[in-house]
């Protein structure tokens, strides 16, 4: 099983939010996860305190069991 920690879209249509999430790489994009470990919003400005919000710990953690993020996260982190 192929851990990734990855983007999984919610909101609205036309008002996107993420959750970050760890799932296994072959599941949807937006289907089960294993654990919720953040959220993006990418409406709110570049210098908002809450447009990323992670739980660095749990994350930490999840790349120590062998998770592997996306591009995207690897730059927020």
């Amino acid at each position: 099983m192929a851990l990734k920690i990855r983007l999984s879209r919610a909101g609205s249509k036309k008002r996107p939010t993420y959750r970050v999430v760890v799932t296994d790489s072959r599941n949807p994009r937006d289907g089960k996860f294993i654990e919720k470990v953040g959220l993006y919003n990418p409406l709110l400005k570049k210098d908002d305190a809450n447009r990323v919000q992670l739980n660095i710990e749990r994350i930490k953690e999840w790349i120590s069991q062998g998770a592997k993020p996306t591009d995207k996260l690897a730059r927020f982190l």
